[in-house]
């Protein structure tokens, strides 16, 4: 019989999975319906455009793939969440998570020639909580645990995620954006960078080890 330490651990790699694979298809979903779309470019236009149901000859293909991520973004991580960095910070960050799956699920559902306003809302409950996740789950990435490596990368992802967002909010409204599409990315890719190196990080070492003290000899 297996042990409960055991079921623990499959668990979570079950989660880290079901993150990656969600990470993994809209990837994919995208670069499908990007090539599917013509005159499309990554500078000019938005991520969301690939799900505008009047434009997308295959919105279905990305607003069905959005859905599927953030469903199985929130599964995952609550499944993983004894892989995640261990501290006060972990509910916190995780919680943000959790908040920018929800979002994502309901940018599927609400595309952006749709509704315009819940479209726009459920984007920036991604964009936001998402980028504050990845410094506040930093925080627990301390020296000498199975983290460490990753707390600089989560800081660094997290900035350029939020200072992205700094410059796109007051100014994609004008349509006078630098290239709003290529900002946009600057946003989004980071956190979905991040998920697949932390689904890895945590398939790898499904309980985070504690600070390691040295034993007096």
């Amino acid at each position: 019989m297996a042990s409960v330490a055991s079921i623990r651990s499959q668990t979570v790699r079950t989660g880290a999975g079901l993150i990656a694979l969600g990470i993994v298809q809209f990837s994919a979903a995208m670069a499908v319906v990007q090539y599917g779309y013509p005159g499309y470019s990554d500078a000019a236009n938005y991520i969301s455009d690939l799900g505008n149901t009047a434009t997308s000859p295959w919105h279905v293909v990305f607003n069905v793939s959005i859905v599927v991520l953030g469903i199985l973004a929130f599964a995952g991580i609550l499944l993983a969440w004894e892989g995640f960095p261990a501290g006060g910070s972990r509910p916190a960050g995780l919680i943000l998570l959790l908040l920018a799956s929800l979002g994502a699920i309901f940018v599927g559902l609400f595309p952006e020639n749709v509704n315009p306003t819940v479209h726009g809302i459920a984007s920036l409950t991604v964009f936001g909580p998402g980028g504050v996740a990845l410094l506040v789950l930093a925080a627990g990435m301390r020296p000498r645990t199975n983290w460490h490596w990753f707390r600089w990368l989560s800081v660094t992802l997290g900035l350029i995620d939020l200072v992205s967002l700094a410059y796109y909010v007051p100014t994609q409204s004008t349509n006078t954006t630098w290239d709003p599409g290529f900002v946009e990315r600057l946003i989004v890719f980071p956190i979905l960078i991040w998920g697949l190196l932390a689904a890895a990080q945590i398939a790898r070492h499904p309980r985070p080890n504690r600070l390691a003290i040295p034993v007096p000899t």
